[in-house]
């Protein structure tokens, strides 16, 4: 064998060898693994963040049926809420689109009637298992009745009327994110319970600030 022939050789051996090397070196990164992916969101998680759209989107509808000539203020607070709860709802669609779930529940508040079955080593307190007492209604939702009330109202009467629609409306809302907060341990769902509450707080104590002022100029 000529000593071309044999650094020809010797450069094949090598170039195999590498390639078997590298060869191994890639088979764990394209190992079949079966084991299931742990899921974007878990079933409260997903039922709260479908059932908050609803509660949001009605939000929606009794802004938009207020009366342009109501209160100024009024008028104010209504455009706040408005701007939250639109990015809410951007926020959670997005999650429900992650997750590869509907932005329906086909089970409406399920979520919040069931135990949590980690309850006895859950980090809230003893409450945390009283989550089967609500109605099974969504809280604070307005009717279609008073819905269309709201649209007909004008002026003070409809600076009232949604006042105190809205604010039963956060109640419910803040009770809904309550319930979130128990059953959950961590992640971006109850984070935004957690902000919902503090901010639909404030908003409902602004409002009846509101009502009151509006009942003294009557």
């Amino acid at each position: 064998m000529t000593a071309r022939a044999m650094v020809t050789a010797a450069g094949l051996t090598g170039l195999a060898v590498l390639l078997l090397v590298l060869g191994a070196a890639a088979r764990p990164l394209v190992t079949d693994d079966r084991t299931p992916a742990e899921p974007v969101l878990n079933p409260t998680e997903t039922g709260f963040a479908q059932d908050m759209l609803a509660h949001h989107n009605q939000a929606l509808i009794m802004i938009s049926r207020l009366d342009p000539g109501a209160d100024s203020a009024v008028l104010a607070i209504a455009r706040q809420i408005e701007t939250v709860q639109r990015g809410e709802i951007g926020q959670l669609t997005g999650w429900l689109r992650l997750a590869g779930r509907p932005s329906v529940n086909p089970t409406p508040m399920s979520w919040m009637h069931r135990p949590d079955p980690t309850a006895a080593d859950h980090h809230h307190d003893a409450k945390s298992t009283d989550v089967t007492v609500h109605d099974t209604a969504m809280p604070g939702m307005a009717t279609w009745q008073e819905l269309d009330a709201l649209a007909a109202a004008r002026g003070q009467e409809a600076s009232v009327l949604f006042l105190r629609l809205m604010q039963r409306h956060h109640y419910g809302g803040i009770e809904m994110a309550r319930a979130a907060d128990l059953l959950l341990d961590g992640g971006v769902i109850e984070q935004t319970a957690r902000d919902m509450m503090s901010s639909q707080g404030r908003e409902a104590g602004l409002m009846g600030v509101l009502l009151d002022s509006l009942s003294q100029r009557r």
